[in-house]
Order: structure tokens, then C-alpha cells, then sequence
């Protein structure tokens, strides 16, 4: 087992066990600042309090767009356009409790409205800008948006869908003319032009919903993971452990804040520590990712084990144009990392890669392989102070070390998921082994305390960092005239992780060929996102299933891997 050791010299956690002997979440409230009667506003710590603490005129934002063009915001600004946005959202009669989506690319825009949102008490609603009619339908109509924030290409996707949304009365379009617009649209330039930006900003209990962001499941339909402000205390702390965040830091989150990570480590986390973040709205390439972390001199870099193995992929010798001297820290989340990206990250930046282990349920980073920590690769890391992470089996008994089972954690932590919206069966499923919080994750413990992740216990796909549900994909290509049956499965892959393969049944009549795949792959994305589409399909007779007639998933991965089947005492045919 390879150990990279480093010192932990200059962290903003030096010893580890010490703090985790001493820590206390009530603790650490001295980091956050709170109105009367203990009330709070993440959107505040997250920007507002900055103006009081000699931050106003510091840079809270680098924006760069496709073209490259950079723009930049201090914090006043930032805190003047997101009173503007909220008291022009108040007009419309948006207020506390109400759901307002924002479905925009990584344009400041997208920065500004997530916090006017949670200003007023109104829960955040992100949603990722690659997302299809169907994906965008299933989210606004279980949480019965009222409005949603898009621009003047992504309205298009919106206008397939918005007849049966019968709860959204305002779409607000960025980047859009009078003229160009429908009933119940109206532009985000007009709409803030005529607001005030004097300082708004609800005093909320600290369970008060602070955004709602669906997550994908093997079953049914993505089910919407429901946060509170109160959240704001663990983000604010992990970014100094985990990220290692500190005062004079350029940090750059490549995560869309459409996902989870982009929203709690893109938007909040760093700006509750008055840190100056890097909203980058261009696609994928090697040389202009170095170049912008030479150009901005970016210190602290949290991406995916995906774009890392891009990175790798395109060579050291990719690297030989740029110093990329300022870089002091790099993070990776969203699946496991594979411990020769750690070693290619060594000879790459001379730095390590710290992979870290978290779910858009726990809110925050939970496990980690922390600065002042050696690392052992292809670990997750150990459980940062406050958290109390074990491995259990079926009944929620702990199990030794080596030992594999479930991955659970103790509940109390201050970003805990606090409930799926309308749906308390769901919630309470995530408690059931005897009171844990339980993953759903597979792994193990060595005897130093390190974890490791194994697998997931459902089906859900991880591809490049993405949690797709196999019954979405399912039920997209099920509409397509052709096909008769689908089952879905993740297949491992070296670069992504995971990528989706779909065995499917044709209709009678229907001839399979080359043309027929393309045709399928293209539907998926147009109905779900570019990231959900089966990258491999694979036309059968016919498909196994149970007596009941429910496809054995199962099954269909172990033939594939050439794995055993185990019991199949279910099957159909048996």
C-alpha cells in the first residue's frame, strides 16, 4: 500500500487528533454570524457580513465566459446585485417557503440569484444546464415551482414542457429583449433595473429550507434532498479543512452549481470564508483549463477524478506551456480516486491529490484525506472532527477492520439532509438500520482509521461524477417508438467511472441497426442530459425478469462482467 506523507505544517487543521478528541460543533458558531434570537441567513454569511469585515471591495468573483472574456466582482457588488434581484423577486410575490429554480450555465447571473433567493426565505431550486424536458419537468412539477431563472437558449428546452406547469407563474430570462418574449416571461435585466438594492435579508431559524436539489434513484423518479440554512456552519468549517481555504486564496470549483458540490463548495462554502472564486462557463480542454490557472493564479482547485483522468490522458507533456506554480492545494470528489491519478497528479503539479467522500444528502464533505494527513491511495480519507463514521452490517452492528459492510454515519452533523420534500417514507429510509444514516455506499476500514470505498449497494450509475438512476434512462428510451423493454446497468470504465449500457428489447418489426443506436442515444439526451445517455446499447430477445415481471438489473451486470449470478431463484425462466 503506497502512503504519500505530507506535513500538515501551515493547514488550517494541524492535528488531527487532537481535534477530533476536543471538537464540538456548538463550538465552532463563532465563525458564523447569526441575527437575534439565533437566527441566520446563509446568503448573508455568505456574502453580506463580508462588507463589515474590510471585504467590500475585495474580488468575491473571476468570471470568465466561452469566449474568455473575464469579468470581475467584489463582494459589495455581488451583495448590491442579489438585493436588487430579491427585492424585484418580492414584487412578483415570490416569499419564504416559495421554490424559485435557477436554470442557468456558469454565468454570474447564476452566482447573484442563488443568493436573492435564499435572501428572502425562498428555497433554491439548482438545476443542471444540461438537463432535457423530462428532467426539467420531473423537478418543477414535484416541487411546484413558482418561478425559474433561465437565459435566452435554455428557455427553449423550458418552452416544451411548460404547459403542464401549472404552479410556474414567472420565467425570468437572462440575456433576452422585450420583444422576444411570452406571457409570464419577463427579462432579468428589466426586472433588476427597476429594484433598490437596499440590504435585504430574512432572520430564518437554522432548519429553515435553504435549497432543494433532486437526486437520481434506481426505482422511481429523482427525489428532491431538502437543506436549511443552518447548513452554512459545516460548509463553512470543512472548506477550511478539507479545502484548506485561506484568506488570500484564488479557489476554483469546476462543479456545475447545478449539482451539489457546485452549490455548497462553489457558492457558499468559500464565500462564507470570504474567499475569491473562479466561475468558469467554457467546456473541457486541458490547455484552457492551465491557462486559466496560470491567469488568474489560482491557489486551490476542487475538481472530479473524471477531469483529472482528462488531464492525464492529454500528458505531462500537455502541462510543459504553463508554470502553474500557484497552485497550493488540489481536491477531487464525486467518485473514487484512482490511486495512479494521484501519482500522475505528483509528477504533474509536485502536489498531491486529496480525494474526499460526501453525498448531496450529507451536504458537506464528511470524509477526507486532509492536508495535515498522509494519504493512502485509493482511500477515501478519515471522518473530519464532528463526524462519527463506521461500517456496520445488516443490522446496524460496527464490524472490525477489513471487514465489508455498509457505510454509515451517526446523525447530528449541522448539513444533514433535513427531509425529502413530500415524501417523509423516503426520508425516514435513509435512519432504518438501527438509527445510522446509511449511505447506501459499500466499504470498509483499515486499521488506522482510513476508509474505503467498495461499491454501491442500489444501482444507481456514477458517471463522470454524475449520480444517474438506471429507471430514468429506462423510462426515457421506453418512449421511443421502438423499444419494447430496456434494463440499464453501470459498466465500469477507466475514465469515467462508470458508463451507462442499456440492453433493450425491440419492438416487433423494428429492424436493429447502427443508424437505430444513434437514433436511441440522441433521444436519451434530448429527453434527459447529455451525461444520461447509454454510451453502449445493446439489442436482446429478451431481458430477465422476475415472476412479478421486474427486470433483474442484477443479473444483467453479472453477465456482462462475467461475475456470478448468485441466487436466482427469482428468475422468470427458472
Amino acid at each position: 500500500m503506497q502512503i504519500i506523507r505530507k506535513s500538515g505544517r501551515g493547514a488550517n487543521l494541524e492535528n488531527y487528533e487532537l481535534s477530533c478528541a476536543t471538537f464540538d460543533w456548538n463550538n465552532c458558531q463563532g465563525e458564523i454570524d447569526y441575527f437575534t434570537n439565533s437566527k441566520i441567513n446563509a446568503a448573508f454569511n455568505a456574502v453580506d457580513r463580508h462588507l463589515q469585515k474590510g471585504r467590500a471591495n475585495k474580488i468575491a468573483l473571476y468570471a470568465i465566459d466561452e469566449t474568455g472574456h473575464l469579468e470581475k466582482f467584489t463582494f459589495q457588488e455581488i451583495a448590491n446585485q442579489s438585493n436588487k434581484l430579491a427585492h424585484a423577486l418580492r414584487s412578483l410575490g415570490v416569499k419564504s417557503g416559495d421554490r424559485v429554480f435557477v436554470f442557468l450555465p456558469r454565468i454570474p447571473e447564476l452566482y447573484v440569484s442563488t443568493l436573492a433567493i435564499a435572501k428572502l426565505g425562498a428555497i433554491v431550486g439548482p438545476l443542471f444546464s444540461a438537463f432535457g424536458p423530462d428532467a426539467l419537468r420531473d423537478r418543477l412539477i414535484d416541487s411546484e415551482a413558482k418561478v425559474i431563472i433561465t437565459n435566452k437558449i435554455l428557455k427553449a428546452k423550458l418552452q416544451e414542457i411548460q404547459h403542464g406547469l401549472k404552479d410556474l407563474e414567472h420565467v425570468i430570462v437572462v440575456g433576452d429583449k422585450d420583444e422576444d418574449l411570452k406571457e409570464s416571461e419577463i427579462t432579468y435585466d428589466k426586472l433588476i433595473s427597476q429594484a433598490p438594492n437596499d440590504p435585504i435579508c430574512e432572520a430564518l431559524p437554522l432548519d429553515h429550507p435553504l435549497y432543494l436539489l433532486y437526486t437520481s434513484g434506481t426505482t422511481g423518479k429523482p427525489k428532491g434532498v431538502l437543506h436549511a440554512h443552518g447548513d452554512i456552519i459545516g460548509h463553512h468549517m470543512t472548506a477550511q479543512w478539507v479545502l484548506d481555504l485561506k484568506e488570500d486564496d484564488i479557489y476554483w470549483c469546476t462543479a456545475d452549481p447545478g449539482w451539489v458540490t457546485g452549490t455548497v463548495y462553489g457558492i457558499f462554502a468559500p464565500w462564507s470564508n470570504g474567499i475569491s472564486v473562479v466561475c468558469y462557463e467554457g467546456r473541457f480542454n486541458a490547455h484552457e483549463w492551465y491557462s486559466l490557472i496560470d491567469k488568474l493564479q489560482i491557489t486551490v482547485w476542487y475538481t472530479a477524478p473524471t477531469a483529472l483522468r482528462m488531464l492525464m490522458k492529454a500528458g505531462v507533456e500537455a502541462i510543459n506551456d504553463f508554470e502553474l506554480n500557484s497552485l497550493r492545494h488540489i481536491a477531487s470528489v464525486g467518485e473514487p480516486l484512482n490511486p495512479e491519478v494521484i501519482r500522475w497528479g505528483m509528477e504533474a503539479f509536485d502536489l498531491p491529490i486529496h480525494d474526499n467522500w460526501w453525498q448531496t444528502e450529507t451536504g458537506m464533505q464528511l470524509i477526507a484525506n486532509l492536508p495535515c494527513l498522509p494519504i493512502k491511495l485509493g482511500s477515501m480519507g478519515k471522518p473530519l472532527p464532528g463526524i462519527y463514521a463506521s461500517i456496520v452490517d445488516d443490522k446496524g452492528l460496527e464490524l472490525p477492520a477489513h471487514k465489508l459492510g455498509k457505510l454509515v454515519i451517526k446523525p447530528g452533523w449541522p448539513a444533514m439532509l433535513k427531509g425529502i420534500w413530500r415524501n417523509e417514507e423516503k426520508f425516514q429510509e435513509y435512519f432504518k438500520i438501527a438509527g445510522w444514516y446509511t449511505s447506501g455506499d459499500n466499504a470498509w476500514k483499515d486499521e488506522d482509521g482510513y476508509f474505503w470505498f467498495v461499491g454501491r449497494a442500489d444501482d444507481v450509475i456514477n458517471t463522470s461524477g454524475h449520480r444517474v438512476g438506471p429507471f430514468e434512462v429506462e423510462s426515457a428510451l421506453l418512449e421511443h417508438p421502438a423499444i419494447a423493454e430496456v434494463g440499464v446497468i453501470g459498466k465500469p470504465d477507466k475514465e469515467r467511472g462508470e458508463i451507462i449500457k442499456a440492453f433493450v428489447v425491440l419492438k416487433n418489426n423494428v429492424a436493429a441497426s447502427d443508424k437505430l443506436i444513434a437514433e436511441l442515444q440522441n433521444h436519451t439526451k434530448n429527453q434527459l442530459a447529455a451525461h444520461a445517455y447509454p454510451k453502449e446499447i445493446e439489442i436482446k430477445t429478451s431481458l430477465p425478469k422476475t415472476r412479478s415481471g421486474k427486470i433483474m438489473r442484477r443479473l444483467l451486470k453479472a453477465w456482462e462482467l462475467g461475475l456470478p449470478t448468485g441466487d436466482i431463484s427469482a428468475l422468470e425462466d427458472e
